[in-house]
């Protein structure tokens, strides 16, 4: 679990540091300096280091020997990238949960819904706890071990908090978690539970209570971990690298993500403008962040061209993993948009919910968020952003056991959007109950 391998110190961690990411302060600290803000203009802060001395070959020939390798920061999905996440001294403190080695997964009906010719799922559910937030928090957790922290903290709606709890637990730390009362998928809260963490269900939506959680780390010395945290961006950035490393460094057209703190879109922006810098891929794929219709602040801002994003007050979504209505990650998320030329698109809860339930009959699977990719895609492609044959990445961020009420309740009938209305069962697979009588039902299946 620990890392050990050819590479425990790290020679290059010096060149490493904080920098703010506003384009008028760009102020600088050290890396050991625990802040998540800037302290002089409370702008967003990036890691930044040098270059590796590798040339481009020799990193791709690198990462893929490595595949090969029994060593565990070398069967880790993010530490096998370790020379474009360098922030360390010394890898031995590092809690690998064998993160990342996501599968890239193709489905035809998934792109015939989706409007396209061809369509390729990177699939993050496949993570030790199910989601995205794995790659993150494995680097997360070592800047806590590296800075001497004993407890850390996250807010969540669900996956940040199953998996913070895991690796903190894993690197024997305590996880202090705290959830919006009664708005969080049991699935989630269960691998919170069961991995140790101190639960707090607090009356507050999402953003109210990171506030608050901010306000008790400064006073209490608890390490935060949510994606306002740089680390955890620089985790998330591997997603791109093993992407990229799977398809042989050719860049697709399109990478299409759900967005709801917007640290995934800022992570994944951040590292393919750093890969093509070192000449890793030709381009930059352009980047389609989807939000669900009751939480979409970023779509707003994007689309109004406004200088600032407004709040979202009271976000309401089913999709809870991007229930939130104050993303802190927006300004990066602006940058990586507008530097891809991408776009941002929402969707109505029964574009997910269906959207869901056709990923799901391709025998895939995904959480209600991760299903805002393939809606977003099917407007995208019905409105032209999109072309029939672009070359697509969607990535699903989290696994389809990790809100089973939604499915049920979706296949039987029952599902309401957060309106109250009633939510159409287009493709609908609702259990039969049949007698204790194999005729019967021998007669039902031979006409069905």
């Amino acid at each position: 679990m620990r890392g050990t391998g050819s590479a425990d110190y790290n020679e290059d961690f010096m060149a490493a540091e904080l920098i703010c990411f506003e384009e008028k302060c760009r102020a600088r600290y050290p890396i050991t300096q625990v802040i998540y803000n800037c302290p002089q203009c409370g702008g967003l802060l990036e890691a930044v280091y040098d270059k590796p001395e590798q040339s481009a070959p020799m990193l791709r020939r690198l990462w893929r020997d490595r595949r090969a390798s029994n060593a565990p920061l070398d069967q880790s999905g993010v530490w096998r990238y370790r020379e474009l996440i360098p922030f360390l001294p010394s890898y031995d403190g590092v809690v690998t949960l064998r993160e990342g080695n996501t599968p890239l997964l193709e489905s035809k009906q998934a792109a015939q819904y989706g409007g396209l010719d061809r369509l390729v799922f990177k699939h993050q559910g496949f993570n030790p706890t199910g989601s995205f937030k794995d790659n993150g928090m494995t680097c997360g957790t070592a800047q806590a071990l590296r800075l001497g922290m004993t407890r850390v903290a996250c807010v969540s709606t669900g996956n940040t908090s199953a998996s913070m709890a895991a690796y903190a637990s894993a690197a024997g730390l305590q996880p202090i978690i705290f959830i919006p009362h009664g708005n969080i998928s049991y699935g989630k809260l269960a691998q919170a539970l069961e991995y140790g963490a101190r639960t707090l269900q607090v009356k507050a939506n999402f953003d109210q209570i990171l506030a608050l959680v901010r306000q008790l780390a400064e006073r209490l010395g608890i390490y935060l971990l949510n994606s306002i945290n740089p680390f955890r961006i620089e985790g998330q950035k591997t997603i791109m690298a093993e992407m990229m490393d799977q398809r042989d460094w050719r860049s697709p057209d399109w990478v299409v993500l759900p967005g709801g703190n917007l640290g995934n879109v800022s992570a994944f922006g951040k590292a393919l403008r750093e890969m093509k810098d070192l000449g890793l891929i030709d381009r930059l794929p352009r980047l389609a962040v989807i939000q669900a219709e009751g939480a979409a602040p970023f779509y707003r801002l994007m689309r109004r061209k406004a200088r600032r994003l407004s709040a979202v007050v009271h976000p309401e979504t089913l999709a809870t993993a991007i229930k939130i209505g104050d993303p802190v990650s927006w300004p990066k998320a602006r940058h990586e948009v507008s530097t891809s030329q991408g776009t941002v698109e929402k969707v109505t809860e029964q574009q997910i919910a269906d959207a869901k339930a056709v990923i799901g009959r391709c025998g895939i699977g995904c959480e209600p968020a991760s299903a805002a990719t393939l809606a977003g895609i099917r407007k995208l492609t019905a409105s032209g952003v999109i072309a029939k044959d672009a070359d697509v990445v969607a990535v699903l961020t989290g696994n389809v056991l990790k809100d089973p009420d939604y499915i049920y309740r979706y296949h039987t009938g029952a599902l309401k959007a957060p309106s109250g209305a009633k939510l159409r069962s287009t493709f609908g697979n609702a259990p039969v109950i049949v007698p204790n009588d194999a005729k019967r039902i021998a007669r039902m299946l031979e006409g069905s």
